[in-house]
């Protein structure tokens, strides 16, 4: 069972990283790191901040100390001089609790004097990482930027990006669109000429007229290639025109009359027969 919801939870994972990695800029990234980098390099200066006003506050103390350390070895001298040496010994007595606070006090401030060199050292080390993180971030943004157009350009001129996408397929369509219309009209022309479909207007042709049609159209055909003959022979276009029966007899018949028909068809059909 516990496999079972790891591998759930592995998918799950997966598909948020994907949908991440989609929607993810390396840009904001970029920005985001950079950010951060700048927060720390905040904290350790303000930590360096804090380390030296704790060193600068043991020297005032020390100093303080130091001062009544003096006070009263000088004190323990006056009352030495005037026979005082119980005074004396009191005073020194002070002096030697006073030194010990003001070791002590030198101890901490030779430490904090360490971290805070230290703090120094490594505020300059981040400084230096933050400012080439800062040139190097400028140059991959600038560099992302420039391949990001690149590719918009590329992909628009090969028409793969969604927005040319969707104005292809709308161009697509609409060619396929007249194509159609223009295939039914055509198949429409063909069954209204073969008389399969009737027009409600009253323009359809009879047989007759098709045929005439149809006469005028070959005719034309043929005044054109004579025309074409012509120009390749370089002679003028011959002009269809009717010619003489070769049958024809080269005088006209004499008009016979009504009263000699009946003799004329019978020598005719004596000459058949002959």
């Amino acid at each position: 069972m516990a496999s079972i919801f790891e591998r759930i939870a592995l998918v799950f994972r997966s598909k948020a990283n994907k949908a991440l990695d989609k929607y993810e800029d390396p840009r904001e990234t970029l920005d985001y790191s950079y950010q951060k980098q700048l927060e720390l390099l905040q904290n350790v200066r303000r930590g360096v901040a804090d380390v030296a006003t704790s060193r600068k506050r043991v020297e005032l103390q020390a100093a303080k100390l130091n001062q009544e350390v003096q006070r009263f070895q000088s004190a323990a001298q006056r009352a030495l001089e005037s026979n005082r040496e119980d005074l004396a010994r009191e005073a020194l007595t002070r002096k030697a609790g006073l030194q010990v606070q003001l070791d002590e006090l030198q101890t901490q401030h030779a430490q904090l004097q360490g971290e805070e060199e230290k703090l120094v050292r490594a505020s300059s080390r981040l400084q230096a990482k933050v400012d080439a993180f800062r040139t190097r971030k400028e140059t991959i943004k600038a560099t992302y930027s420039a391949a990001e157009a690149q590719t918009r350009i590329n992909e628009a001129f090969t028409g793969i990006s969604e927005e040319m996408s969707d104005v292809g397929l709308a161009i697509q369509r609409a060619e396929d669109k007249t194509l159609q219309l223009q295939a039914r009209a055509s198949a429409v022309d063909e069954l209204l000429a073969s008389g399969a479909l009737e027009d409600p207007t009253g323009m359809v042709k009879d047989d007759i007229t098709r045929e005439l049609d149809s006469l005028a159209a070959d005719s034309q055909i043929e005044n054109e290639l004579a025309a074409m003959k012509a120009q390749l022979t370089g002679g003028p276009a011959a002009r269809p025109e009717l010619a003489a029966s070769p049958a024809e007899p080269a005088q006209q018949s004499q008009q016979v009359s009504p009263a000699e028909q009946p003799a004329v068809d019978q020598s005719r059909q004596e000459g058949y027969q002959g």
